[in-house]
């Protein structure tokens, strides 16, 4: 028996040291310029050499994105074709300077140059048009690239984040409320964003079983009027902080802190965007809420933007666990990792149903025996 336990151990093992003697062939760069010239590797070389560009670069694409969005110019363009001169005059821009944007936001596919040197919208920018709240979450960017300015001080928690400020209520300043203009513009950004979240989410889970929906954290109601849509004769509740939910028209609002008592009104609840803003002490706390709440063989559904876990995700676990970081108490955690926080707090029939686009949102569902 031994020597067959042994097995995998010392596959595992020949593994390792074949990808160690790999990436350290790789490093070495007599190989680089080798593999350069050599005509089965060098496609390979261009390609590494192409994305690790695009990682150096891409703070500057970025920039070019949000220049664009800014100044208006996919809008402008989406209602036809324009010169370098034309966009540049109302905005205070030299042309040559304009043509320089333009090439650029050609170049990463937002426009398109034409022949006789004008531009038009490209899909992307077209698409970028299409989704509600995206350009708002462009323009609301340049906080979180300041708060990353030093990346090792953030991640050695060492700066005061503007992203900490932005979201107050994320510190649990629940004593005395945030100010209005501050919920006002978290509620306008999470109301115009929460489309693509309410889509994904309803296609992911079915509420038909449910009589009653409470959305714990749901702002002024942006998931639950999606949900509204999708199922005319529900009840649906939201619950958030009192000043957050005086916003919310055509849905029952009840005003609270979730890190209390629940109402115990709903056989289904929602958390949208809730737990990756929390420390896991707080997530402990409100789970237990919740399943508190509700009744037997009520139901909890968890959509948000979740980690790839053992498959690292290019969207979570490189930019959201870095968002979440600058607001300096969440953080992203996998399908799995909540699987076992439920299961330790006494959730049932744990269902993690495969993301369709976990850039947007991912989803866990749980049952109270």
């Amino acid at each position: 028996m031994g020597l067959v336990e042994d097995r995998p151990k010392a596959r595992r093992g020949l593994f390792e040291l074949l990808s160690l003697w790999q990436t350290d062939l790789i490093a070495r760069p007599g190989f680089q310029a080798w593999a350069a010239r050599f005509p089965l590797t060098r496609r390979m070389v261009r390609r590494d050499g192409e994305k690790l560009f695009d990682l150096v670069a891409g703070f500057v694409y970025s920039q070019t994105l949000l220049a664009c969005v800014q100044m208006d110019l996919l809008e402008e363009l989406a209602k036809g074709p324009k010169s370098p001169l034309q966009l540049a005059l109302p905005r205070g821009l030299s042309q040559e300077r304009m043509t320089a944007l333009c090439q650029s936001a050609a170049a990463l596919g937002l426009m398109k140059r034409r022949r006789d040197g004008r531009y038009s919208l490209a899909r992307l920018g077209a698409a970028l048009i299409g989704v509600p709240g995206l350009r708002d979450m462009v323009r609301h960017h340049d906080i979180l690239y300041r708060d990353l300015a030093d990346p090792v001080a953030l991640l050695r928690n060492e700066v005061e984040t503007e992203l900490a400020g932005f979201w107050p209520y994320v510190l649990g300043q629940t004593q005395s409320a945030p100010a209005q203009a501050v919920v006002d513009q978290y509620s306008d950004l999470m109301a115009q964003s929460q489309a693509m979240v309410a889509q994904e989410t309803l296609r992911a889970v079915s509420f038909a079983g449910s009589k009653t929906v409470m959305d714990v954290g749901g702002g002024t109601g942006a998931f639950l009027r999606h949900v509204q849509v999708a199922y005319p004769d529900l009840r649906t509740i939201v619950f958030d902080l009192p000043g957050v939910v005086s916003g919310a028209q055509g849905i029952e609002a009840i005003g609270g802190s979730f890190l209390d008592p629940l109402p115990q009104k709903a056989d289904t609840i929602t958390l949208v965007r809730v737990l990756y803003d929390h420390t896991n002490e707080t997530v402990a706390q409100l789970l237990d809420n919740v399943f508190a709440a509700l009744p037997q063989g009520g139901r909890l559904v968890i959509s948000e933007p979740m980690s790839g876990g053992d498959r690292p995700d290019r969207t979570t676990d490189g930019y959201f666990a870095f968002y979440t970081m600058a607001m300096r108490t969440g953080r992203v955690r996998s399908q799995s990792e909540i699987e076992t926080v439920l299961d330790g707090v006494g959730f049932v029939d744990i269902q993690t149903p495969r993301a369709i686009r976990p850039y947007v949102t991912s989803v866990v569902t749980a049952r109270k025996p």
